[in-house]
């Protein structure tokens, strides 16, 4: 062998050397995955091609006294373009009939959609924003357009589906129900929605998924997948026409006058069920809206509105009686240095206790108040503890303001603590916390805790029901609470609210004047600021409703008293319910019809016999028969109302898939 064919010999010895050397690290390489670091590598392989992808539920919905929505979730959909992914023949060959399509639907011209696409489509944009908020029934219209109904691959099309909270009936009432927090996704505070958050949110799922072509994912079996449980339904205690003349009602008064701010509440006497609560204030540009929930949050000095407690208390405990006389001077009297004056120039002289009230003399209840309780003010505001209106009324609502009512030893206890308190200032409740003591008066002297919920439903289960709560069985003697009733009549007809008395229609209540943002008097005496409130019950005889309206610092120049601000609101409110709602009992004394019957069966049993994907008509079948068809074709239903079916959210036709909600409104 020569010396030039050794070298390469060696050559080849060194190169298979290297070669073997390298399989032996690579075998080992394989091994170490295989055996030491394989359950990472598995791990991390099966973390980039499998994910647990949340699945929301969906939110439970607020409803009024009659079944009428206040707040439910719906899908919206917003829908972009991929302009990249789309053939250059499919784009040109479906452009115009697109833009066409969407030009008919949403109103702009085919030519802004032709450029709006073109321009995409140069720009590279895969993104494009097309239409925004889009209900279900115009998504399925869009989705089905030309070239959009190729899908997301060769149409370019994207849906990107989101659920948004709405209230059918707008801004009215939206204090009282409740928003998502904007600053906060998915945070509820306020209203119903904040004080029953719990029920309503429901439980997320979990689903594992598997990511295939073109980032997307697809549903694979998991033993641990868990299914999403939608949020209770709440029953609220609130009535849609009663609601909606309390808005209306308070709107027309607070514009006219000027006002900051103002609250209606209507709550039914024997139940402690609230029907309506309205808050208005004022926006920068003037005009009205639900701001803040004054009704439940604010607590001020309730001025003349207070007198009738003081008066209860000073009858119920005997120290005077209703034709006590007291002397109210000349309209001004001095209390432990301090001066005290009626509205009325000259006063009302000698007048007795009950028309002290009536003309909602100052002097009058200060003067009663004082000689009877002086020596002993821990008489008065022990009665006031005993009844717990110095406490909040633990209301789900969330904000309640507490009351102050002051007793010696207070910092705020001076000699003229209690010649204040018995015309109503040195104190503070929320407009709520003193509409619950006018109602007492009404039903007969039995305090009842106002009640906003009825119940928590899942579909025909009940979760938890509200019943009414009494705070106080009795007040005070029926005798007393008579004599009081009495009085608030008389005010109407002949007192400081005679301008609202209608022989057709009897109303009880007592007017409300307080000072406001007083403590600079030089400054308050430029500009007077006042609280105009009017609290009450109707009809005066057996009384159905109780109610309040409260209104902040009404333009002077237009008037401020309550029996001119505040108290034509009431009689507003009181009259549209009962011309609006007439209280009458009737029994429909009537035979059913029993072809009507037969045939209901017929049309239900015809269509639940076919087999189908498609959603069926049910429009004019009975509300039970059509959720029965519907979930027994894998559909789910949420009603609203009662009776017959007069619209359907998805309509005849469409094949939306297993376990798509349908909403049913009946009538």
């Amino acid at each position: 062998m020569s010396k030039k064919e050794k070298n390469i010999l060696n050559r080849l010895y060194f190169v298979a050397g290297g070669m073997f050397l390298f399989a032996i690290l690579i075998a080992l390489k394989l091994a170490d995955i295989q055996f030491v670091e394989g359950d990472k590598y598995r791990e991390l392989a099966e973390k980039n091609t499998t994910k647990n992808f949340t699945i929301p539920a969906n939110r439970g919905n607020v409803y009024a006294d009659d079944g009428s929505l206040l707040a439910s979730s719906v899908p919206k959909y917003d829908i972009r373009f991929d302009a990249m992914t789309v053939s250059s023949a499919d784009f040109k060959e479906h452009l115009v009939p697109l833009s066409k399509e969407l030009s008919k639907m949403f109103g702009k011209p085919a030519s802004y959609y032709q450029n709006l696409f073109r321009k995409a489509r140069a720009n590279k944009n895969r993104y494009l924003l097309v239409v925004k908020d889009l209900g279900y029934s115009d998504y399925i219209r869009v989705k089905n357009m030309p070239l959009f109904r190729k899908g997301p691959n060769r149409g370019g099309f994207i849906a990107e589906p989101r659920t948004v909270r709405e209230h059918p009936m707008g801004k009215i009432g939206a204090r009282l129900v409740g928003d998502e927090d904007r600053n906060n996704p998915g945070y509820y505070a306020v209203g119903f929605e904040g004080a029953f958050h719990e029920y309503l949110q429901g439980k997320e799922g979990k689903r594992l998924k598997q990511k295939i072509s073109r980032g997307r994912w697809k549903p694979v079996y998991d033993e641990n997948e868990v299914e999403p449980q939608d949020g209770y339904d709440v029953i609220s205690t609130i009535n849609v026409n009663i609601q909606d003349i309390a808005h209306h009602a308070l709107l027309k008064q607070l514009e006219y006058y000027e006002a900051d701010h103002g609250c209606v509440i209507v709550m039914e006497v024997a139940t402690g069920e609230i029907k309506a609560v309205s808050n208005l204030g004022r926006s920068r540009d003037g005009s009205f809206y639900e701001r803040l929930n004054y009704a439940v949050g604010e607590s001020t000095e309730p001025g003349s509105t207070f007198k009738t407690v003081a008066m209860t208390i000073a009858l119920d405990q005997k120290v005077i009686d209703t034709s006590t006389v007291v002397d109210t001077k000349n309209g001004r009297d001095r209390f432990y240095g301090r001066t005290i004056s009626d509205s009325k120039t000259g006063g009302y002289g000698k007048i007795s206790a009950a028309r002290a009230l009536e003309v909602s003399s100052n002097i009058g209840l200060a003067r009663l108040i004082d000689d009877a309780y002086k020596d002993n003010p821990k008489k008065f505001t022990d009665k006031v503890r005993e009844w717990n209106i110095h406490e909040r009324l633990g209301i789900p609502i969330k904000g309640e303001a507490a009351p102050i009512i002051p007793q010696e030893g207070d910092d705020i206890w001076s000699r003229n603590a209690l010649p204040s308190m018995a015309y109503g200032y040195n104190l503070q409740m929320t407009p709520l916390q003193i509409l619950t003591f006018y109602n007492a008066i009404a039903n007969d002297g039995k305090m009842i805790k106002p009640r906003f919920v009825e119940e928590i439903r899942a579909w025909n289960k009940k979760i938890e029901t509200y019943d009414t709560e009494v705070i106080n069985e009795q007040i005070a003697s029926q005798g007393t609470i008579d004599k009081v009733q009495e009085i608030l009549k008389n005010i109407v007809k002949r007192g400081t609210g005679s301008s609202l008395y209608s022989e057709n229609f009897s109303m009880a209540g007592k007017t409300g004047t307080a000072r406001t943002d007083y403590a600079n008097i030089e400054e308050w005496n430029k500009d007077r600021k006042y609280v105009s409130s009017f609290a009450g019950y109707f009809p005066a005889e057996n009384p159905k409703y109780s109610c309040i309206v409260v209104i902040h610092k009404p333009s002077t120049k237009k008037g401020y008293y309550g029996a001119d601000v505040t108290g034509p609101v009431f009689k507003r409110i009181a009259q549209k319910i009962y011309t609006d709602s007439p209280l009458k009992t009737e029994i429909e004394n009537s035979i059913p019809n029993e072809g009507v019957v037969v045939k209901d069966y017929e049309s239900f049993y015809a269509k639940a016999q076919k087999k189908t994907t498609q959603v069926p008509n049910v429009k004019g079948m009975a509300g039970m028969d059509a959720v029965s068809l519907l979930e027994n074709l894998g559909f789910k239903v949420k009603i609203t109302g009662n009776g017959t079916v007069i619209s359907q959210s998805i309509p005849e036709g469409e094949t939306p898939g297993p376990g798509t909600q349908i909403q049913l409104n009946l009538s």
